[in-house]
């Protein structure tokens, strides 16, 4: 479902909102208002239409021709009330060009008129199944549109549940387990000093479990932080990627350095959430695939230009895997940048190893929060 959710926001790029002017707004408005009338409105509505160019046709005389015009009403006819509709109209639109040129007709024969009358029918005809296959376009077209914002919406929820499922469990594990650890290694500290009172050879013992226990409760806090990491809101981005490295750094015993990380107020929580994951699963990626020594962790302002750097000093990625994002944590990666217009780049360092850049327009990120509060009110 992920990776259909991906293809999805890639696809919907193409289908950006164009800008509405006065006159497709009021297009629009009387599209609906025709198409929730009955057939026989709109039939009516433009057999008067019709009619009028008839007259216009009637007056005027066969030099002056109206004939163009008639396929006005049947356009309408055709967009509002549907394709049967429209032959109705073509036919009757054939029949008031002949009697209103009737008495001014140069053909000498009625045949001869009769057979102008057929061509301009088939004429009108062909109008009738253009406009068809049009409306049917847009229709497929708006159909399109609606499956893939939904799709959009979908993907946006299955990121937002994800969130919080971490958030929970990060929660829980911080709250539950660790408190829980923490009593058992106080009652282990009691038993052990309690031991070594009493002379106890197992006190010793008792000590050891007391060390294993703290141990554990440092490593599931540390594991907590990483999937709740509670300093990302407004302005804590740069400490929560500070305490990333640390926590990484003491995990995997792989120098993580972070510098250069500035602190910019992120109005929007998402925002800052989507950036440290980013880093995060760069951080991870680094440490798992590269055979890094040393990776740095960076966060850069210029010219109004957000830019996150991880790189590593490691073996780097293969072709196959820049180009085509086949892992999970890729994948993932590459949709939170596009939830914030960001420009995400793996590429190889010049001196070995992997360069992740994540580039953002602080004024893109301003309209997310501004698009995110519209959404939710």
């Amino acid at each position: 479902m992920e990776n259909d959710a991906m293809n999805a926001s890639m696809i919907t790029a193409a289908y950006e909102p164009v800008r509405e002017t006065r006159l497709t707004r009021l297009w629009g408005v009387a599209t609906n208002a025709m198409r929730s009338q009955s057939v026989w409105v709109t039939i009516g509505v433009m057999l008067l239409c019709t009619l009028g160019i008839g007259w216009m046709d009637y007056i005027t005389g066969f030099e002056v021709t109206w004939f163009v015009f008639y396929g006005v009403p049947i356009f309408l006819t055709v967009w509002w009330a549907g394709n049967r509709a429209g032959l109705f109209i073509a036919v009757l639109s054939g029949v008031v060009w002949w009697l209103a040129n009737m008495s001014t007709t140069p053909y000498e024969t009625q045949l001869g008129y009769a057979w102008a009358l057929a061509n301009r029918l088939v004429y009108l005809c062909v109008v009738v199944f253009a406009v068809t296959a049009l409306r049917n376009k847009q229709e497929a077209d708006a159909a399109r549109i609606q499956m893939l914002e939904e799709r959009r919406q979908l993907e946006k929820d299955i990121v937002s549940v994800s969130e919080h499922e971490q958030q929970r469990i990060g929660q829980d594990l911080h709250d539950g387990i660790c408190q829980q650890l923490a009593a058992i290694g106080c009652a282990a500290r009691v038993l052990a000093e309690d031991l070594q009172a009493q002379g106890v050879q197992a006190a010793h013992d008792a000590s050891l479990i007391e060390g294993s226990l703290q141990q554990v409760v440092m490593e599931a806090r540390n594991l907590a932080r990483g999937i709740f990491p509670v300093h990302v809101d407004r302005s804590g981005l740069a400490a929560a990627l500070a305490d990333l490295g640390k926590m990484m750094s003491r995990l995997t015993g792989i120098p993580i350095v972070v510098n250069d990380c500035v602190d910019v107020p992120l109005d929007a929580p998402e925002v800052s959430m989507h950036l440290y994951r980013i880093a995060q699963e760069a951080v991870a990626n680094a440490v798992k695939h590269s055979n890094a020594t040393e990776i740095h962790v960076a966060m850069k302002l210029e010219d109004e230009m957000l830019e996150l750097r991880v790189e590593d000093n490691g073996k780097g990625m293969p072709p196959t895997s820049r180009t085509r994002s086949e892992g999970m944590g890729l994948r993932t990666m590459h949709y939170r940048a596009q939830a914030l217009k960001a420009v995400l780049a793996i590429d190889p360092r010049p001196q070995g190893g992997t360069l992740v850049s994540c580039r953002v327009q602080l004024k893109d990120l301003k309209e997310l929060k501004n698009l995110n509060e519209h959404e939710e009110n």
